[in-house]
């Protein structure tokens, strides 16, 4: 019955998208949320780099915490909702939503990006505008959860209300100062985890594909005792992060946890599609995350010899750009009708979203050269994200292919 009730689905979808006569940008809510995600990366990291070098315009709005704000709150919730607009149907068996909906909604992101650029730190109506999205995209996941009665889509529920909850925090640090850091960690460690759970899943599943195609012999293993131990560690090492960030046995989890992910990935057989750069840029992607929590243990273990400033770029331009860069491209290609193979392109974008990572991840630990390799590792995400909002962002905006 379930899986009558999914090719239901697919044909109601197929045809909502087929009758839709508006722009093909708004035809599908993952288009517009790409395309935005993609063109405001792009664009936003430099901005910062160069405000923090004293060359930027608009140094009193581009601040550290608008920095961290935007990259969790603006760049991720975006790719996040456009994942999620795709994702929800499967879960719920309802319909998607085309057109004046989903046009709606991206202008509310982008009214949050552009109060949050143009107005005082602290203005209270930029702050209200701002933190409208989350709650807003939160209730509509929770109408169609509660509508479907499964439990499918409960973990991207509770993440997105965190997230909405999170960013309400962040903006309450002007009148409540310790706001701040929680907030901060508890958006991070939300994302980390929906990475860790639907990571967990999907990079194998994808990896089974693509080996199956391919006739190989031997497939990743299948999801078992291990994987459900390592991600429940993971989220107690993070809750733990949550309530006890400097406490040394938050910092024993967190490495154990990273250990766990990593015995998970090195099942997956990852070495084995090095031919498909959408297919093993969710490996190392997934292996960032391993890294982020070993080294994030690290820091609070030894924080004379790990900055945890490393430790969380592991885990932001590392894992979290990564991620989500590979995920656009590969839902991109999927879901406008063309051939989930990514081509050099893809290798390229995702080759560059890597080594920005890996700058930014050693910069701490080169204080002559810090302010130089901030400004290549800037350069170099830059350079992946507008690679990608070039070679996709016209499949975002033209009718599918096929």
């Amino acid at each position: 019955m379930g899986q009558s009730r999914a090719r239901e689905t697919m044909r109601t979808t197929a045809q909502i998208i087929r009758a839709y006569r508006g722009p093909a940008l708004f035809s599908f809510g993952f288009r517009p949320f790409f395309l935005l995600a993609g063109v405001f990366a792009a664009v936003a990291v430099p901005l910062w780099v160069a405000v923090l070098s004293g060359s930027g315009p608009l140094a009193g709005a581009v601040t550290r915490d608008w920095h961290v704000h935007e990259m969790l709150f603006g760049y991720t919730a975006a790719v996040i909702a456009g994942y999620m607009i795709i994702a929800g149907p499967n879960w719920t068996g309802r319909y998607p939503v085309a057109g004046a909906p989903v046009a709606a909604l991206a202008a509310l992101w982008l009214a949050g990006r552009a109060a949050m650029l143009l107005a005082e730190p602290g203005n209270g109506v930029a702050m209200a505008i701002d933190a409208a999205f989350l709650p807003v995209f939160a209730a509509a996941l929770w109408r169609e959860q509660i509508a479907a009665r499964n439990g499918k889509g409960l973990v991207p529920c509770l993440v997105v209300s965190a997230l909405a909850l999170a960013n309400i925090a962040f903006h309450l640090r002007f009148a409540w100062p310790a706001a701040g850091p929680v907030a901060e960690r508890l958006a991070l460690g939300m994302i980390a985890l929906l990475i860790a759970v639907m990571g967990g899943r999907l990079v194998p599943s994808f990896t089974r594909n693509w080996l199956a195609q391919r006739k190989a012999q031997r497939e990743p293993a299948p999801h078992g005792r291990l994987d459900r131990a390592a991600t429940w560690l993971t989220a107690g090492a993070l809750l733990a992060w949550l309530a006890l960030p400097d406490a040394p046995a938050t910092g024993l989890l967190l490495a154990a946890a990273g250990i766990g992910t990593g015995l998970r990935l090195a099942r997956w057989r990852g070495w084995e599609t090095w031919r498909e750069p959408l297919v093993w840029g969710l490996h190392l992607a997934y292996l960032w995350l391993a890294i982020g929590f070993v080294l994030l243990g690290a820091a609070i273990g030894f924080p004379q010899h790990v900055p945890a400033t490393s430790a969380i770029h592991a885990l932001t331009a590392g894992a979290i750009g990564a991620m989500t860069l590979a995920m656009m491209a590969r839902t991109t290609l999927s879901h406008t009708g063309r051939a989930r193979s990514g081509g050099a392109a893809a290798a390229a974008a995702l080759l560059l979203v890597h080594a920005a990572a890996l700058v930014r991840v050693a910069a701490p630990l080169a204080a002559d050269l810090y302010a130089d390799l901030l400004m290549l590792s800037a350069l170099l995400w830059s350079g992946a994200f507008g690679l990608f909002t070039w070679v996709y962002g016209p499949m975002l905006m033209m009718r599918r292919a096929g």
